[in-house]
């Protein structure tokens, strides 16, 4: 007998569903008749690219439903749903339900599906008489996207996972709550029980993960373009004409695909307290690969349209990259990563349904290879030494082989699955790095010199008589910036200053003549080549030179376990109010806020000579979420210099515990240690654990709240200062003598943990007797921090932006060529 569920709201999800069913025929569909349009040889007949098109654009239209139905139950908070419950809750703000959106496996591939129907969308618009060919191939791409999403059974097998799986067939209820639900009616109720949903993982609440998600997968939907350009021309044997529609696209899919991965690097360094911008993480391993083997594909291409030569290395990159994009879904997706990625997904049951979209287009790749290889304008004329396009096969070259080491090591994880091993990098920024910058060496070193150089041909007399003035003002440059840099304790260091520099040097070179016809049509390319010797350099420098600022003379933690996952001497504990030096700071830990779950931390820094004057003050303000199956979650704040930034995160923070609670005779003073009892003229200071305490004149007309005075009842106020580090905190106890009997206020100042009572007057001394009571040391606030110093960390970001300005100007560029031609 079916259970009658109360509260449930399934139309949504039938909806949705609907859709997801609708988008994957459509696409198939689409993809059968492009197929036959381009084997259909009369030209006249365009019945069959019609049918194309209107299944396209069904499926685009079932895309927007599916992504509008989901994000409609996201925002409602339907938590019958699992995706819903899993990857939302009612406490986020809607910027990170949009988050949510994409956190899972299924609305990342739901992204991935938007951007690739937009984009066949504009092909069907634009791509004129490569549409059929083009088209059969990104449809096909589609439907293995959207069968990601039906969640269907077929014979046993379920192909893809569905937004819409409500969370009774997602998960066994009577496990979350076996004693609730026992009881029959109160399982058919589950909602009544299940009030808010998972949310959203900590690490990914950040404003980075709104935009760096739907960017980085436009970059991926995007390399399925020059791949489909790729395969339609050995298709239709057009080997000639593709260069031109097909260059800007895949410039567009570089610029796409590397913001993507530059704002992944933005987020890692506000967002992850591991303390730097690039982790050699696997899956940021796999997203950079394809990026690069594209980057080496467009160097290729042209090559091959200036000089009709490397058709096939420009083919084989091209394919190769969109391939690699598949291998890293394959990476992120399967489950295989483990542990060893924060990107990583749980597995889904989807890696054989992953396996089957990269064995497809692997297929489909050698098979139309190998079908035209006799056909393909192979040439055997080797080139000359002395030519641009030479160098640029051997800058693929390079580049190749730098994505071919950096894969094989992302790969151990595979390996370890198929061989039964276990082998893992222990420290792969350390390992990574050590390869990628001879590399990078060579990578930059050859985009320098080849601005010297022409298509086919150069003078070799003229090509070195122009290289060596760049050559020595290169070497002056790089003596100056190593020196001032410090990063002359490594050969490699030195090497790859001097070949970014050179790289920088020689491209801004072109610019000089940006007005000239021959000039401009270069700007772009120098633009980026400028662009990515920058970014180089300033990931080099921030690397090589970032120092931990937040030294521990005592090597020592008093916090339990704490040497178990941090450095001690690489932290610094702080008491709330009480400055502590750090090299050339004073560090205070002011304030805390908590908005939960979050609690955001103030710490003030400041710089001080020594006349004691303030000659520099910023507040950083980095935050932790305690959470119950992450731990301790921090994220980190940066103060930002033009030629450094100061990068501070929390490793350890207090527990938020309960103070003694009030009882039967309960007595506020026993949260405090025993008072100290002093006597005190005007003017008179002592020191307390927080500040110096200092005595102000007697206030004769206090104001007391809800105390009624007679005429013959004295009260006095005692103003009391305490400076810490320049900061004032007041305080005003109460002495009062009504009839025969004595009475005090007492005056607590939370933030220093201070509570001061005015107890006496002794007239005969001009004096007053006053009891301080200080919490004890450790039921003050604390925090653990460790600060970084990066560098020329703007470098790195203003290296990026140049570089996506230069593509930017060289699609236009081809865009304005294309249709020229």
């Amino acid at each position: 007998m079916d259970i009658q569920f109360i509260g449930e709201n399934l139309l949504p999800g039938k909806i949705g569903q609907f859709f997801i069913v609708l988008s994957f025929a459509a696409s198939l569909l689409s993809t059968i008749a492009y197929f036959f349009a381009v084997k259909n040889k009369d030209e006249q007949d365009k019945s069959w690219t019609k049918l194309g098109r209107i299944s396209f654009l069904v499926n685009l239209v079932s895309i927007i439903g599916i992504g509008s139905t989901l994000f409609y139950l996201i925002l409602n908070h339907y938590n019958e749903y699992n995706y819903v419950y899993a990857h939302s809750s009612k406490e986020l703000p809607v910027y990170y339900i949009v988050s949510a959106f994409w956190e899972g496996q299924e609305g990342s591939f739901w992204l991935w599906a938007f951007w690739q129907s937009i984009l066949g969308t504009i092909l069907i618009w634009k791509g004129k008489t490569w549409e059929n060919g083009v088209m059969t191939v990104i449809a096909f791409s589609q439907v293995f996207l959207t069968s990601m999403l039906l969640g269907v059974e077929i014979f046993g097998q379920r192909i893809g996972s569905s937004p819409f799986i409500l969370l009774r067939d997602a998960v066994d209820l009577k496990s979350m709550a076996p004693v609730v639900f026992a009881d029959p009616e109160n399982f058919k109720n589950y909602l009544k029980f299940i009030v808010d949903g998972k949310g959203l993982n900590p690490l990914l609440q950040n404003y980075w993960m709104v935009i760096h998600p739907p960017t980085l997968f436009l970059g991926f939907a995007s390399m399925v373009v020059p791949f489909a350009y790729g395969i339609t021309a050995l298709w239709t044997r057009r080997y000639k004409d593709w260069v031109k529609p097909v260059l800007p696209w895949t410039l567009f899919a570089v610029m796409i695909l590397g913001t993507g991965i530059i704002m992944g690097s933005f987020w890692a360094y506000e967002a992850l307290n591991f303390g730097g911008f690039w982790a050699w993480d696997p899956v940021e391993n796999a997203s950079i690969i394809p990026w690069l083997t594209l980057i080496a594909g467009v160097h290729v291409l042209i090559a091959y349209k200036n000089t009709g030569h490397a058709f096939f290395t420009a083919m084989a990159l091209m394919l190769m990259s969109f391939i690699l994009v598949l291998y890293a879904s394959f990476l992120t997706r399967s489950g295989i990563l483990g542990d060893t990625s924060v990107h990583s997904f749980t597995d889904l049951g989807m890696f054989g349904h992953l396996i089957a979209y990269i064995l497809a287009f692997v297929i489909i790749s050698v098979y139309f290879i190998a079908a035209r290889w006799s056909e393909l304008p192979i040439t055997h004329k080797d080139e000359e030494t002395y030519s641009r396009e030479f160098w640029m096969f051997i800058g693929a070259l390079v580049v190749t082989v730098a994505c071919l080491q950096v894969i094989v090591t992302t790969s151990y994880p595979v390996f370890n699955k198929i061989f039964g091993t276990s082998k893992l990098i222990s420290n792969p920024i350390e390992y990574y790095n050590k390869w990628q910058s001879g590399f990078a060496f060579l990578v930059t070193l050859i985009s320098g010199f080849s601005q010297y150089l022409k298509y086919k041909r150069t003078d070799p007399r003229r090509f070195y008589s122009s290289l060596i003035s760049s050559i020595v003002f290169s070497l002056v440059l790089t003596a100056l910036f190593v020196y001032f840099t410090k990063v002359y304790t490594n050969l490699m260091f030195i090497l790859l200053t001097f070949s970014c520099l050179f790289a920088v040097l020689s491209n801004a070179r072109l610019l000089t003549g940006i007005f000239s016809s021959k000039g401009s049509k270069l700007a772009g390319s120098a633009i980026a080549h400028i662009g990515f010797a920058i970014l180089l350099l300033g990931a080099l420098v921030a690397a090589a030179t970032s120092k931990v600022v937040s030294i521990n003379a005592t090597n020592q933690i008093d916090v339990r376990d704490f040497e178990k996952n941090q450095k001690p001497g690489e932290n610094i504990m702080l008491f709330k109010n009480e400055p502590k030096k750090m090299g050339k700071y004073t560090v205070t830990y002011i304030s805390d806020t908590t908005i939960a779950p979050n609690t955001i931390y103030t710490l003030n820094f400041k710089v001080i000579d020594a006349a004691g004057k303030v000659k520099e003050e910023f507040e950083v303000n980095p935050n932790v979420q305690q959470n119950e199956k992450m731990g301790l979650i921090s994220s980190p704040d940066t103060k930002h210099y033009l030629t450094s930034d100061i990068y501070t995160h929390m490793t350890s923070v207090k527990a938020n515990e309960e103070e003694h609670g009030d009882h039967e005779g309960h007595a506020e003073e026993e949260n405090f240690k025993a008072p100290r009892i002093v006597t005190l003229a005007v003017g008179d200071t002592i020191h307390t654990s927080s500040g110096v305490l200092t005595v102000n004149p007697i206030n004769r007309n206090p104001v007391v709240k809800d105390l009624k005075l007679a005429p013959s009842d004295l009260a006095i106020g005692l103003p009391l200062v305490v400076d810490v580090s320049g900061k004032i905190y007041k305080a005003e106890p109460l002495f009062l003598v009504k009839g025969n009997n004595t009475f005090d206020f007492a005056r607590n100042i939370e933030e220093l943990g201070l509570r001061l009572r005015f107890t006496k007057v002794l007239p005969d001394q001009n004096k007053f007797e006053v009891q301080v009571y200080e919490k004890p040391q450790q039921a003050k606030d604390w925090v653990v921090f460790k600060s970084i110093e990066f560098p020329l960390i703007n470098l790195y970001w203003v290296g990026t932006i140049i570089m996506v300005v230069g593509f930017l100007i060289s699609i236009f560029r081809r865009k304005k060529e294309l249709k020229t031609s």
